[in-house]
């Protein structure tokens, strides 16, 4: 009876891919670190998260502190003693599975970013922005320190040359709040396009009384600390 619930739990957070279809699959787990997995035999990416990597340091206090150990050492102890239930999405280009997986009533991509130990990889979805934002909001786990973006280590090869991330307090006005944005003399437009970019844009550029705001900002500094980048002008 168990097992049903969670492997309905588990489909319940499936999204239909027609490009890779396997069944659910489930097994006692290990972190590899804070975003993959060994399930079984099975090697799992988890899908929409994007962790430090297990070398990277960031910087909390003036002092170095081992984040990504630190995330995998979070997503170990979730999955500790617990079979863990996979829905897989597809696979990565070392040809690990993407999977949503769920240990217990613990959907273990959420709560890795929710805890701030990962963030939304915004490349490939938005499934977990809003838990994103709530990490940073409150500060927690990368979000209380100085750090650089895992894609951006990756791609540097090592934080020293990578742009840090400093958790900052954002100026932003609901864009249904005319009377605070005139008030603050907010006018950046944030929206996120078509392809699931955050985009921003400010008066005078081209398609700005077109785009439709879903938030307001009081500088460009405060749109590119939300996630946002300057819309480009041909």
């Amino acid at each position: 009876m168990i097992r049903s619930i969670c492997v309905a739990a588990v489909a319940a957070l499936s999204v239909s891919n027609p490009a890779f279809a396997q069944t659910p699959f489930s097994g006692a787990a290990r972190a590899k670190d804070g975003d993959s997995l060994m399930v079984g035999n099975k090697e799992v990416r988890l899908f929409g998260v994007d962790a430090p990597e297990l070398s990277q340091s960031c910087q909390r206090d003036g002092q170095g502190w081992a984040c990504g150990s630190a995330a995998k050492d979070l997503l170990d102890s979730l999955v500790r003693g617990k079979t863990v239930y996979c829905s897989p999405t597809g696979l990565d280009q070392f040809h690990r599975v993407l999977a949503r997986c769920a240990a217990g009533t613990t959907d273990l991509n959420r709560a890795m970013v929710a805890n701030g130990y990962a963030v939304a990889f915004r490349r490939y979805s938005s499934d977990y922005v809003s838990a994103e934002d709530s990490a940073k909001a409150n500060r927690r786990g990368l979000w209380s320190s100085k750090f650089t973006m895992p894609s951006d280590y990756r791609h540097s090869g090592s934080s020293a040359q990578a742009k840090p991330v400093t958790a900052r307090k954002v100026t932003r006005v609901s864009s249904g709040d005319w009377a605070g944005r005139a008030k603050a003399n907010c006018s950046i437009k944030g929206n996120r396009n078509r392809k699931g970019q955050w985009i921003y844009h400010v008066p005078g550029m081209p398609y700005y009384d077109r785009t439709r705001a879903e938030e307001i900002f009081c500088s460009e500094a405060d749109a590119q600390a939300a996630g946002y980048r300057r819309a480009k002008v041909s």
